[in-house]
């Protein structure tokens, strides 16, 4: 994993890369209060990033500041984006908050690498859970600065006088007051966040904890938001790309003439690189069909049916991640020992937008709209494309139609920025469905093998865990274990050299789905073998509280009854953790004999997030990521043939359908003294395992592959 992957590997000397110098960017920030802070610590990539030179050092080193002007108006400047989980609102009333002002009064400012400092990205619910807080003791400084110049500027003692929205009053004399904004007028006050704050108690909260509606809300449903497909500049024209019949494919013979035809057309050719630009998209869709072109494509036997065999050849040796006890000692006080290997198919990302950008080039400048998770990442991939520096390049702002990871890949940028660097104009690749399935990268196909053990009274005696291919998220267990060991073949998404014919890349909570279903649905067939009800097999195998109280909050709501599976009643149960966030879901479904095709009727999803900063967003990403689950759990898989992906569009690749979407039921366990943690992931990674335990309950049938299609269950049926 690189540093890039891992926000946890940090250097010890962080600068602050910025495209303007000092001068322009007093000149941006004008008069005020500035606070400086840092998330975390800032990464150094001297040695992985040697043409990245920060132009400018400011105050204090960071990557994240705030201002309060002299209307009063706060605003936070950072590298994150907004892509539909809500952080633009949370975020916001975390910083209003602490600093005791409203909430209108803060405007986040994100994705302009003009504007903003360096950020690593927007992935891995990590946003709320590591800025959030950050952004909390910044407001908290913030507020005690601004205390500390009314103190000066009304001659009173700091502790006589107290803040409310806004405006800084003294406790004795409500009519000597001064507001934020006049206590900013005139002056610059630079200063570096040092911590020294105290964050306000969970009674004290004003906005936090509070539903809010989105702010992105109106924009989004009346069609105002733009994205980076409607971005639209004098002179622009739309580039489409000759693409390869397959991944491995290489292009022999090329002949434009009949598209040379088309009036008004330019092609551009940089090797195997053919696009033809035009001021309508149409037209260029026209002329690209007339290019006629001949491709050699070596032969291959890899599919997705015989994937598993060659990424089991191809897998290292393995880290361990966890061990304790003895495995043979376990095996030992065994009374069953249970064995079983667990699957899962490629699964693409099938955003509703898919990859879009539109690149500017002006001199030794560049200005870039695009559809990513990482606007720095990407002026850096445009920098290295047309070889100006990095300060040289601004990332805009636009919205981002769902990432879910497969937007941390900016091919479309590289493209759009190699077409405009040929044809010295402005150019737009937005990419069609179906180059969107080609050049998506998916998450990967991977296995897990567990063998473990019983005690005669039920308790799980050993657990000998091997992870494939789908990394370590979520591959640690929770459960009371005194002999196990859990090893990762391969780390990350990306696999060794050779292992994956097709690309492959974070998922939404990556790993974490494979991991729990595997681990969730061994854990039910444990409670087959020890003749238990699978809720309370867990519960009797668990010491975690947290685990413990989703666990039992999710049956109260549900009503679960307890019985041993197979029951017929068709009610499944699974837990998970991630993001920080513990998470317990039960389901109940049917499945239709005949066909084998499954209906799931209901879900119950509780999380336990630490403090719900914003409760309706958290119960909208509960409701997305459950509804997204359904698809990888019942039909989204890749076929592919070597470098040949089959999936065009959603006429083959099934994302769920309205008619899919059960009652949902979300429980939000909010404590409030706690701090928050993910909330845009963690829901997902049970839906697997949940609905597979409840086809088990409804029909005796155990699946061992994801997705759960109608074929497979067919086939299960028949075997038994």
């Amino acid at each position: 994993m690189t540093r890039d992957q891992n926000p946890e590997l940090h250097g010890e000397h962080p600068v602050v890369e910025y495209s303007m110098n000092r001068r322009e960017f007093l000149g941006f920030t004008g008069t005020g209060i500035l606070l400086y802070f840092v998330i975390g610590e800032l990464p150094v990539f001297a040695e992985e990033r040697p043409a990245v030179r920060p132009q400018m050092i400011l105050p204090a080193d960071f990557n994240a500041f705030l201002r309060i002007g002299e209307d009063g108006r706060v605003g936070c400047y950072t590298g994150k984006i907004e892509m539909g989980q809500g952080i633009v609102t949370s975020l916001a009333q975390m910083l209003a908050d602490e600093l005791d002002t409203s909430f209108d009064t803060v405007q986040m400012v994100m994705g302009d690498t003009e504007l903003c400092p360096w950020d690593l990205g927007t992935f891995g619910s990590m946003s709320t859970r590591f800025f959030g807080q950050a952004l909390r003791s910044a407001g908290a400084e913030a507020r005690l600065i601004l205390l500390e110049l009314a103190s000066e500027r009304l001659k009173t003692p700091v502790d006589s006088l107290m803040t409310n929205q806004g405006i800084i009053v003294d406790k004795k004399n409500k009519d000597r007051r001064v507001s934020y904004g006049e206590l900013a007028r005139g002056q610059r006050f630079e200063r570096h966040l040092v911590g020294k704050a105290p964050l306000k108690k969970s009674g004290e909260f004003t906005v936090m904890g509070r539903p809010v509606v989105r702010r992105d809300a109106g924009e989004k449903v009346t069609g105002k938001a733009i994205y980076a497909g409607d971005v639209q500049i004098p002179g622009m024209v739309y580039a489409k790309i000759l693409r390869p019949p397959a991944h491995d494919a290489k292009l022999v013979d090329v002949d434009p003439s009949e598209a040379e035809r088309v009036n008004g057309l330019q092609i551009i050719r940089s090797t195997d690189f053919i696009a033809v630009l035009h001021k309508y998209p149409d037209v260029a869709e026209l002329a690209l069909s007339k290019i006629k072109a001949k491709f050699d494509s070596p032969p291959s036997r890899v599919d997705e049916k015989t994937i598993f065999n060659h990424l089991f050849k191809m897998a290292p040796e393995g880290t361990v991640l966890a061990k304790e006890g003895d495995l043979g000692r376990g095996a030992k006080m065994s009374s069953v020992v249970i064995e079983q290997t667990y699957l899962n198919d490629y699964v693409a990302h099938a955003p509703i937008e898919p990859h879009a950008a539109v690149v500017k080039i002006e001199g030794d400048r560049a200005t870039v709209w695009a559809s990513t998770q990482n606007p720095f990442g990407v002026k850096e991939e445009v920098a290295r494309e047309i070889g100006i520096p990095p300060n040289n390049v601004r990332v805009m702002p636009v919205f981002v139609g769902g990432g879910f990871g497969g937007k941390t890949n900016n091919r479309q940028v590289v493209e759009a920025a190699r077409c405009s660097k040929l044809c010295g104009k402005p150019v737009q690749v937005a990419w069609t469905r179906k180059e969107e399935f080609f050049y998506d990268t998916f998450r990967p196909a991977a296995m897990v093998t567990i063998k473990s053990g019983l005690t005669d009274k039920g308790r799980i005696s050993f657990w000998d865990y091997h992870v494939y291919f789908a990394g370590e998220r979520g591959a640690l267990h929770f459960y009371t274990i005194p002999h196990h060991s859990t090893i990762v073949h391969s780390t990350g998404w990306q696999g060794t050299p050779g292992s994956h014919p097709i690309a492959t890349g974070p998922w939404r909570a990556p790993g974490n789905n494979t991991n729990t279903f595997a681990r969730e649905s061994q854990i039910d067939i444990m409670a087959k073998k020890a003749r238990v009800d699978p809720l309370e097999f867990r519960m009797q195998n668990l010491s975690d509280p947290k685990l413990l109280r989703v666990l039992s909050t999710a049956a109260e709501k549900f009503g679960w009854k307890r019985a041993k599976a197979p029951s017929g009643r068709g009610q499944g149960v699974a837990c998970g953790l991630d993001a920080g966030t513990y998470v317990a879901v039960m389901a109940e479904i049917a499945v239709e004999q005949e066909t084998g095709a499954v209906k799931v009727k209901r879900i119950v999803c509780v999380q336990d997030m630490g403090l719900a900063v914003n409760p309706e967003g958290a119960a909208l990403q509960m409701e997305g990521a459950v509804t997204m689950g359904l698809g990888y759990a019942l039909q989204e898989r890749v076929r592919f043939m070597g470098g040949n992906i089959s999936e065009h569009n959603f006429d083959t690749y099934y994302i769920p359908r309205f008619t899919w979407v059960p009652k949902i039921q979300t429980v939000i366990i909010d404590d409030k003294n706690s701090a928050p943690q993910g909330g845009g992931e963690p829901a997902i990674i049970t839906t697997g395992a949940v609905i597979a335990n409840a086809i088990y309950d409804a029909i005796g049938v155990r699946l061992n592959q994801l997705p759960m299609t109608p074929e497979r269950i067919m086939e299960a049926m028949k075997k038994k």
